[in-house]
């Protein structure tokens, strides 16, 4: 069991610090039973190759995040770890497993948690009143180890031969299960059906696991709105959703929230109020974006790069003229508008006062000079290059969702190529991940050494999933800047 609570913290000031511990989940068997009729139901675009996604992928990711937070756990191993019969390391539930406490995995804490035999008939019979399940088999699950529970509970599968339930392949978007904002930790409220597992594990990890003991009267959870289900309907306005994918800290006393088709005006309205009676945050802002699923979560539509550069799809940025006034045509359209974009700023004791502000690039200008004191030009990276209809084409594939592993050190997928070429005229240096790793074990590259690089990861099966390397993390430490 993960028990060290004497060295773990909590604390997330940003989008860029310096990452030290972050929360994930390897790709699991469920994910490889994803049928086409269900795919757009469990919210994803396509199915997608189980051992292609592990090996030739996610495990890269996983590689790259040990070599970052926790070095120990795999250098020197690297040559090791690319057979076959290396893949223990990469499975929670083997005796082999890396079982890092910087890279932690949720499947992992859910075992360790499940060794409590209140805590294990608790979470099973909430487990089996969601999916329905038989007494009979209700009681099959408790007698089952902790281990192999865990597992089951995740992919819904009790061997390959017998599925007793859906999977929540959804499960490694870790950043949707939750945020942490400072030393606190915010639970998601999932807007679709296909995730209220995921919630429910995340609830009983925070509360119950030994690594959060210090923290569980900083977690904390949205109530529904009263009375919400007398009102018409499922999907009612009144309804409280809020997905991980549309939080962002981007400074110690600012959060910025995403008003997306996956979270309400209903949740937004009740975190900034809970936010502010806590102290949490002394700044809000609030981020409209068109509610559809092109762009799911605010941020697959931008991301922060550096203190002074952000990625972001230049439809939802600003107003713009698509010509520079020379030729006729350009002054007979009017501007091109942006995509129903809206800006609204909350401030503690405020509240009544909300500020404006006339794009999304605005706010982002505003956050880089006023809240992180950047002394640097602002500057902006356009999904495709701005160039369309690559523009389009890349943020599907996730371009402007990226992960910070500190500033100026990002990672996405290497199919988005005119992104790339963007990230290059920037200034920046660009690497795979295969090379970059290399580079490491030789010495001839560091993690601590590593600035203005565009680590380009794998992509043509975990791209299916339509979420990026932001989306696969959940951020428990980040070093202040």
């Amino acid at each position: 069991m993960l028990t060290n609570t004497k060295d773990f913290k909590v604390n997330v000031g940003s989008e860029i610090g310096t990452l030290r511990c972050l929360l994930v989940h390897s790709p699991d068997s469920g994910l490889g039973k994803v049928v086409p009729s269900k795919a757009q139901d469990w919210l994803f675009e396509d199915i997608v190759h189980l051992e292609t996604i592990r090996k030739d992928e996610y495990d890269y990711y996983l590689k790259l995040l040990l070599y970052f937070l926790d070095p120990q756990k795999i250098k020197g191993k690297l040559k090791d770890l690319d057979t076959d019969e290396s893949r223990s390391f990469y499975k929670p539930h083997h005796p082999q497993f890396h079982n890092s406490t910087k890279v932690v995995e949720l499947q992992k804490l859910l075992a360790d948690i499940l060794t409590d035999e209140e805590i294990k008939n608790k979470l099973v019979s909430s487990v089996c009143a969601i999916e329905g399940c038989t007494y009979k088999l209700q009681s099959e699950l408790i007698a089952t180890s902790p281990t192999d529970l865990a597992k089951i509970i995740i992919s819904g599968s009790i061997d390959s031969e017998r599925m007793i339930f859906a999977p929540i392949p959804n499960f490694i978007f870790t950043r949707d299960i939750g945020i942490t904002i400072n030393n606190h930790i915010l639970l998601n409220k999932p807007a679709k059906k296909a995730r209220s597992r995921e919630t429910l594990l995340a609830r009983y990890i925070f509360f119950n696991h030994p690594l959060f003991a210090n923290y569980r009267d900083k977690v904390i959870e949205i109530p529904d709105s009263l009375q919400h289900f007398l009102r018409p309907g499922e999907e009612n306005e009144q309804k409280s959703t809020l997905e991980g994918g549309d939080v962002m800290v981007v400074s110690k006393n600012h959060l910025l929230i995403g008003f997306s088709e996956r979270t309400s005006a209903s949740a937004i309205s009740d975190t900034i109020k809970i936010l502010f009676e806590k102290d949490v945050v002394q700044k809000v802002s609030v981020v409209k974006i068109p509610h559809k699923r092109d762009f799911m979560h605010v941020d697959t539509v931008f991301t922060q790069v550096k203190r002074n550069m952000w990625v972001i799809l230049h439809s939802i940025g600003k107003i713009d003229k698509r010509g520079d006034g020379s030729e006729p045509i350009d002054h007979l359209v009017e501007d091109e508008p942006v995509d129903k974009t809206e800006v609204t700023q909350f401030i503690k004791g405020q509240i009544h006062q909300p500020r404006k502000f006339e794009s999304v690039e605005a706010l982002l200008e505003d956050i880089s000079i006023t809240d992180l004191k950047s002394k640097e030009i602002v500057q902006f990276i356009y999904s495709g290059n701005q160039e369309f209809p690559y523009d389009s084409r890349e943020q599907w594939t996730d371009s402007c969702n990226l992960l910070a592993l500190k500033e100026g050190v990002v990672l996405g997928y290497d199919r988005n190529d005119h992104t790339i070429k963007a990230f290059k005229a920037k200034g920046f240096d660009v690497i795979h991940v295969t090379d970059l790793l290399q580079k490491f074990e030789s010495g001839e590259l560091s993690p601590e050494t590593l600035e203005n690089t565009f680590i380009t990861m794998p992509s043509a099966e975990l791209s299916r999933a339509r979420g990026g390397f932001h989306c696969m993390s959940m951020p428990i430490l980040r070093d202040e800047i």
